[in-house]
Order: structure tokens, then sequence, then C-alpha cells
């Protein structure tokens, strides 16, 4: 019988299905969800004491959806996830109450290590971010700063709302 009872938030069905397996050989019961209305609903079900979330679900931030579930579950441990790692979103994750923040790919066992802060580091990439993450890490950025509202982030990055929205359905097909 599994001892830990996971949620794991990422619109990627396929890794979410194969960590799911991977999670469940170490005793871990993982629940999926792949959405923000998924993710609060999956939350509020009992056992729950740890989330791996993506910072990109599909177009819309992680990071948005952080103390959202933080609301619902105070005492839930949230690690964030993403393929695409800046100090940036590492700081502004852990200020919204992650515990960790890591880079995929990763494995199980950096996943579980990852949950004890004492023992871990965030893993952030070694090398530089391409042009292109750090354009999406400052649109997320920005997006966050304005509670996820399209045109308020398209106004303050001095860009058309149309193509902001392109990039972030182009973003969400890159991955």
């Amino acid at each position: 019988m599994p001892q830990e009872h996971w949620l794991l938030v990422d619109d990627d069905q396929a890794f979410t299905q194969v960590l799911v397996r991977s999670l469940a050989r170490q005793g871990i019961e993982a629940k999926t969800a792949h959405d923000h209305a998924s993710a609060l609903a999956a939350v509020t079900e009992a056992g729950i004491k740890r989330c791996v979330l993506d910072l990109n679900l599909a177009g819309e931030s992680g990071l948005q959806l952080l103390p959202e579930l933080l609301k619902t579950k105070p005492e839930l441990e949230v690690l964030v996830l993403t393929g695409y790692g800046s100090i940036a979103t590492a700081v502004e994750a852990i200020r919204r109450g992650a515990v960790n923040y890591l880079c995929k790919p990763v494995t199980v066992q950096q996943l579980m290590r990852g949950f004890d802060p004492v023992e871990s580091e965030p893993e952030l990439r070694p090398a530089p971010p391409s042009v292109e993450e750090m354009e999406w890490e400052h649109i997320q950025r920005v997006l966050s700063e304005h509670d996820g509202n399209i045109s308020a982030t398209a106004r303050a990055l001095n860009m058309h709302r149309r193509t902001l929205q392109r990039k972030l359905q182009k973003h969400s097909r890159w991955r």
C-alpha cells in the first residue's frame, strides 16, 4: 500500500503517466491534473501532501496556480518543475511558497530529494538560457505580475494582445 500521496500538475499527459508509474515503484501514489481547474479540484483529495507543479500549463503560468493551491491546502509541499529554468522564476516560485524548483529532465530520485530543501539546492541549468527562453521567462514574470491578465500584460510589454497570445500558444507547442 502506498505510503505517500502526490499530485502531479503538468499538461504533458505522457510525462505524467510515466512519472505516475515511476513513483508507484517507489511506493508513492500519484494523482494527475492537467490544468488549473483540475489541479484545484484534485488537491482537496484526502492524503495529498506533495505536489509537482509544471511552470507552463498549456500557456498558463504554474506560478499563478501555486498560491491558489497553497490557499486551498496550506500544508501542501509544492515543487515547481520547468523545462526552462531561470534564477528569476526560481526566486519567484520560492517567494510564492514552493519548497524547491527543478529543471526538466529529472529523475524520480531527484524529485524525491527535491522535497527536502535542506539537502538539495535548486538545480538550475548550467548553460545560459537562449534568447527565446529569456523572452518566455520575462513574459511569464510580467504575466504573473498582472495576475494572468493577457490584456494588461500585453500593455505592460508594449505588445499587441494577439501577438502575446500567439507567443503563449507557440511556446506551449515547443514542449
